[in-house]
Formats: C-alpha cells, sequence, structure tokens
C-alpha cells in the first residue's frame, strides 16, 4: 500500500517556487526595492526608445502635504499602466512625476505648526517679514513631503523619473509657466471679467470647489424684491399691461450681500409668473408660488406667465 502511494506521487508534476511560504515584508522589502533602483529601468527603456514616436503623459501633481494614501496608489498605479502599456507599443515614453508645492492644503497646515509653535516671532515682526517666514516654512514643508511622498511612490514600483521630478516652487518651472502664460496672451485667449469665488476670510485666499466643506443648518431666510427699470418693457413679456411698478422676487439665506448683488439668476428651461400680492407686482418661479404662498401667509392672484428665456438681459 505505502509503496502505490509513493508511485502515484512521483506520477504528479508538483511545480516548485522560490517564493518564500512568508512575505517577510520588513526583511524583503528593501531588497526588492534596493534590486529595482540597480536595473535602472526606466533610465534605460527611455535611452533605448528615445527615437521612437513618443507619448507623453502629462501627470497631474498631487499636494505636498502628507504621505501618500489609497487615493496616490489608485492614480500612480493607473498611470503606470499606461506608460507600461505604451513602453510595449513601441513608443518613447518620458514619465516626470511632479508636486503641487503651492495652495491652500500646505498654507494651512504650515500656519497651524507656527501659531502653535513661533507665535511671538510671528507676532512680532512686521507684515513683510511676517510674508517671509511663513513662505519659507511653506518651502520647507513642501520639501519634506516631495521627498516622503517619492520615496513611497517608489515602493509601488512604477516606472518614473523621480531623480528629476518638475516642482511649482521651482524658480524655473515658474518661468516657463509665464513664458506659456505670455503666448496664451498674445494668441488672445486670456481675458479679464469679474466672476464670483468663494472666499476664506481666516486664510485670506479664495478657495476652490474641492476645499469647501458644507455643514446642513437651520437658519433664517428672506424674500426680497427688486424693482425693475423698466416696468412696461417688463410686463410686455407677459403680454401684460400695466402702470404700476413691478419687482423681481428672490430668495437668500445670506442678506448681507445683496449690497454687493450684480444679477438675479434666471432657469432658461423654468416658467415664471407674474403675481400681484397684497403689496405690489412681482415676478416669482410658477413652482415655488405656493411654497412663498405658505411662508408668508397670503395668496396671489396669477396674472400671466413667460418662460425663463423671455426674462434674459432685463434690468432692475
Amino acid at each position: 500500500m505505502a509503496d502505490d502511494k509513493n508511485n502515484l506521487k512521483e506520477s504528479l508534476n508538483l511545480p516548485k517556487t522560490d517564493f518564500p511560504m512568508r512575505a517577510n515584508l520588513a526583511q524583503n522589502e528593501p531588497q526588492r526595492l534596493k534590486f529595482w533602483d540597480s536595473l535602472n529601468l526606466y533610465e534605460t527603456r527611455t535611452e533605448q526608445t528615445k527615437d521612437r514616436p513618443p507619448f507623453v503623459f502629462h501627470d497631474g501633481p498631487p499636494y505636498a502635504n502628507g504621505s501618500i494614501h489609497v487615493g496616490h496608489l489608485l492614480n500612480k498605479v493607473l498611470k503606470d499602466f499606461v506608460v507600461r502599456s505604451r513602453y510595449i507599443l513601441g513608443e518613447h515614453c518620458p514619465y516626470i512625476p511632479g508636486w503641487d508645492c503651492h495652495g491652500l492644503p500646505i498654507e494651512h497646515k504650515v500656519m497651524i505648526e507656527l501659531l502653535e509653535k513661533k507665535k511671538e516671532k510671528l507676532n512680532s515682526v512686521d507684515e513683510d517679514t511676517r510674508r517671509i517666514i511663513i513662505r519659507s516654512e511653506c518651502q520647507k514643508s513642501a520639501s519634506k513631503f516631495i521627498k516622503l511622498q517619492a520615496e513611497q511612490m517608489k515602493k509601488l514600483l512604477t516606472l518614473a523619473d523621480y531623480k528629476n521630478p518638475y516642482l511649482t516652487m521651482n524658480p524655473k518651472f515658474e518661468s516657463r509657466v509665464l513664458d506659456v502664460f505670455s503666448k496664451l496672451f498674445k494668441e488672445g485667449i486670456v481675458y479679464r471679467q469679474l466672476k464670483p469665488v468663494h472666499w476664506s476670510i481666516a486664510n485670506q485666499t479664495a478657495l476652490a470647489e474641492a476645499e469647501l466643506e458644507y455643514k446642513d443648518k437651520v437658519d433664517t431666510s428672506v424674500y426680497v424684491n427688486f424693482k425693475a427699470v423698466n416696468s412696461s418693457d417688463l410686463a410686455k413679456k407677459f403680454n401684460f399691461s400695466t402702470n404700476d411698478t413691478i419687482n423681481f422676487t428672490i430668495w437668500t439665506t445670506t442678506p448681507w450681500t445683496l449690497p454687493a448683488n450684480l444679477a438675479i439668476a434666471v432657469n432658461t428651461k423654468f416658467e415664471y409668473t407674474l403675481v400681484k400680492t397684497k403689496n405690489s407686482l412681482t415676478v416669482m418661479a410658477t413652482e415655488l408660488i405656493e411654497n412663498i404662498e405658505t411662508a408668508l401667509g397670503e395668496t396671489f392672484e396669477k396674472l400671466a406667465t413667460c418662460k425663463g428665456t423671455d426674462l434674459l438681459g432685463l434690468e432692475y
């Protein structure tokens, strides 16, 4: 019986592997990274393919303000898939990683640290010196996390020129940005207009949409009437005739912004109704009339309707 078992074992093709039974990452990862670096794979491939058609992948830079997280992992690995696939297709693929060294995340982090450790020093110097101190600390912080993130990204075994990254705080990079901007200006692509932006009072800077955090709360709101500049022209949009003043009714939870108001938003796909209230004639969105009646405890007389497109360009 034992002989039968031995014969059966010898008849099977059991593959052997050099992989250890345990990962031992703490010991093996440094060796693996050292081996990867010794290959100079990125430099070798880039040199070998320099005469081939180029495929340039522009890397959107992460902020240099902390360790990488799962979002960075997904971002870099997917980009690496793309670059490697183009190598396989025989193209020249220089891949230059970069870092965004400016912006609110870095400034905010630095300001917290400065207020904890160097508050007295900041308060004892003039405004210009304070700015220089803050910018210097921001530069140090960004440099620190660029080095940290680069080492962490190398552990993902991505193929990139980590020895020569582009940094938005590098003077050469900044000058190239100005060169490109001047070309755009000469082409007539750059123009100047007014645009509302989100503003941080604490940090004295504009905020991007991604930097906003909303908190739901119950707050006071107001209805406000804006008088139309030409009520007769407005009445014609409703095929209605009147000598009375017509208003536009708006709703806001930020009445302190009204002195700076420049426009009323109109949805071209909505229907608007001219209504008669106890005190005036006013225009409001048809779908919201019932809500406004409930809020004000009043019933309106509906006089006429028009489309939002008819209200564009009117003044108040």
